[in-house]
C-alpha cells in the first residue's frame, strides 16, 4: 500500500534527470531538433502523394478473337483448348474464369499471392502459342493483359466538332492527341472510343468479276501482291529500292493502279473494272455522344506506379492552360 508514493517520486526524479541532462548539453538538443525538422521536410518532399492506393492483385486476362465463330464454337474450339493448355503449363494458378461471346473469349487467371507474375505471363504466352495449332486456322495470338486494380481512368478527353467528321475526329485523337500525351510519365492511353476508323473500302461487283473471269480468291491474291515493295537493279554491292506501279498513293491510284491482274490475252484488269473504290471506314463498334452530338472519347489511365495527381497535372499542362478540365478538342472546335 506504500508503493504508490515511492513510484511517483521515482518517476519525478527520472523526469528531472532528463531536464538536467538537457540543461547541461543544450547544443545537442538544438542539433537533434534541427535534424528532425530537416528530415521531416525532406520526407514530405520525396513522399509520393496519391488519392488511390497501389493494389497488386495477381490476375492476368487472356483475350482471344476470331470473327465468325458462334458462342458455342468459340467455347469448344478456343476456350476449352486454351484453358487446358494454360492449366497444364502455368504454375501457381488458383482459379480460372472464362466468358465466351460471338468471336471473343475472355479468360481471367487468378494466381496465388506469392506468384512471380513476369514468369507467369511468359508461361501463359508460351502455352497459348503451343495450342494454336489445334484451334481454327488463322487465329491470331491472344492479348495477354496484367490486371491492376490501381490502374484506373483518371481523366477523359472528349473530342467533338461541328465541322469535322467522326473519322477525322478519330484520326485527331489517335494520331495527334495521343502523341502529345504519351510522353507523360505514368500515362496509359488505350484506343479512343467512338468515331470511325478510316479504311479504303473496295466494293466488288460480282457480275463484273464474273465477266472478267476472276474470283474473289484471285482478287485477294492480287491485293496481297500489291502491298509488297520490289528491289530492282544492282550497282556493284548496292541495291536500289523502287516503287512498284501498283502501289496506292493518290485517289486515282486506288481506281487505276491498285491490284492489277493479268488474265487471258495479256489484258490488265484494274479495280475500277470490277468494283468501286472509296475512302470509307471500318464497321463502327461503339458510339459516343456529347450533348447529343457524335464525339470521340479518349480515356487516360494511370499505371500503378505513378501518382494520380502528377498524371492529372501533366495532362493539363500538355493540353494547355486554356483547356477545360477533362475535355479538349481540335483547334477548330
Amino acid at each position: 500500500m506504500f508503493s504508490g508514493p515511492f513510484q511517483r517520486k521515482r518517476q519525478i526524479e527520472e523526469a528531472n534527470g532528463i531536464v538536467r541532462f538537457a540543461l547541461r548539453l543544450p547544443h545537442t538538443f538544438y542539433v537533434l531538433a534541427i535534424l528532425i525538422l530537416f528530415l521531416g521536410i525532406t520526407a514530405i518532399r520525396v513522399m509520393p502523394t496519391d488519392i488511390f492506393p497501389q493494389i497488386n492483385i495477381p490476375v492476368v486476362t487472356v483475350i482471344w478473337q476470331y470473327t465468325g465463330l458462334s458462342t458455342t464454337e468459340m467455347e469448344q474450339r478456343v476456350t476449352t483448348y486454351s484453358q487446358y493448355s494454360i492449366s497444364s503449363n502455368v504454375n501457381n494458378i488458383r482459379d480460372i474464369e472464362a466468358q465466351t461471346l460471338n468471336g471473343i473469349s475472355v479468360q481471367k487467371i487468378y494466381f496465388q499471392p506469392d506468384v512471380n507474375l513476369d514468369l507467369a505471363i511468359a508461361q501463359i504466352v508460351s502455352a497459348t502459342n503451343s495450342i494454336r495449332s489445334l484451334m481454327p486456322a488463322g487465329i491470331q495470338p491472344p492479348i495477354v493483359v496484367q490486371f491492376n486494380a490501381s490502374s484506373v481512368p483518371v481523366l477523359q478527353v472528349s473530342l467533338s466538332s461541328d465541322s469535322l467528321t467522326e473519322a477525322q475526329l478519330y484520326d485527331y485523337g489517335i494520331y495527334n492527341l495521343r502523341q502529345r500525351l504519351a510522353p507523360i510519365h505514368g500515362v496509359t492511353l488505350p484506343t479512343p472510343a467512338g468515331g470511325k476508323y478510316r479504311q479504303i473500302m473496295v466494293d466488288i461487283d460480282p457480275a463484273k468479276l464474273l465477266a472478267k473471269g476472276l474470283t474473289a480468291a484471285r482478287r485477294g491474291q492480287c491485293r496481297q501482291r500489291a502491298k509488297s515493295h520490289a528491289s530492282i537493279g544492282h550497282r556493284q554491292d548496292r541495291r536500289h529500292p523502287v516503287r512498284r506501279p501498283n502501289q496506292c498513293h493518290a485517289e486515282d491510284d486506288r481506281r487505276t493502279q491498285c491490284h492489277p491482274d493479268q488474265i487471258q490475252q495479256r489484258r490488265t484488269v484494274f479495280l475500277r473494272d470490277i468494283g468501286f473504290v472509296r475512302d470509307g471506314y471500318a464497321v463502327q463498334q461503339n458510339i459516343v455522344r456529347e450533348g447529343g452530338v457524335r464525339a470521340v472519347l479518349l480515356s487516360i489511365i494511370k499505371n500503378g506506379e505513378a501518382s494520380t495527381l502528377d498524371v492529372v497535372n501533366g495532362v493539363k499542362n500538355a493540353l494547355g492552360v486554356g483547356a477545360r478540365s477533362g475535355a479538349a478538342g481540335p483547334p477548330d472546335q
